[in-house]
């Protein structure tokens, strides 16, 4: 990198280790933010949410299964993630994505994946019934379909959360 664009190799790396996005999107990102870290997430997250966008009507018909089980084994959830291609279902972040829902799904027990998949008669704020809606456990600054919209831009594939089932003993 040229020293004329203000971007170097060490911020682009520094970027790319923080978003696991590619050399050439966070070069970008940090061109167009001035070097400015922080901002260049931003870009990133902006641009991220726009492919996210045109990608939505690709069909899902990859993906995995995923399940966790909290210690103790009184609790567990399974969760159905689907992506375009088998390729991305077996890479880490897709793989991590899964096991985060699935934690997600333990810890805050919503009861459908989106608004439109609420049960009539369902009571209480949206943001806390349905799982793309509500704070991410990992991060509340973000909702769970943040971080899915992260790793749709990531990936460059559409991916959708299609089902869960939460099992709590004695329930």
């Amino acid at each position: 990198m040229s020293e004329k664009q203000g971007v170097s190799a060490a911020d682009v790396k520094a970027l790319r280790d923080r978003t696991s996005a590619g050399v050439m999107e966070c070069k970008h990102a940090l061109e167009e933010a001035d070097g400015d870290q922080e901002r260049a997430i931003e870009v990133l997250r902006t641009r991220g949410a726009a492919l996210a966008e045109k990608r939505a009507h690709r069909e899902t018909s990859q993906g995995l299964v995923e399940s966790y089980i909290h210690a103790g084994g009184r609790l567990g959830a399974m969760v159905e993630v689907n992506c375009e291609t088998d390729f991305v279902a077996r890479t880490d972040v897709f793989k991590a994505l899964a096991r985060d829902l699935a934690m997600q799904v333990v810890a805050s027990n919503p009861l459908s994946v989106t608004e439109e998949d609420l049960p009539s008669g369902a009571e209480g704020d949206p943001a806390e019934l349905c799982l793309l809606r509500q704070p991410f456990i990992k991060d509340n600054s973000r909702t769970v379909g943040d971080v899915v919209k992260d790793v749709i831009a990531q990936t460059g594939e559409n991916i959708r959360v299609c089902r869960f089932a939460r099992f709590e003993l004695g329930q």
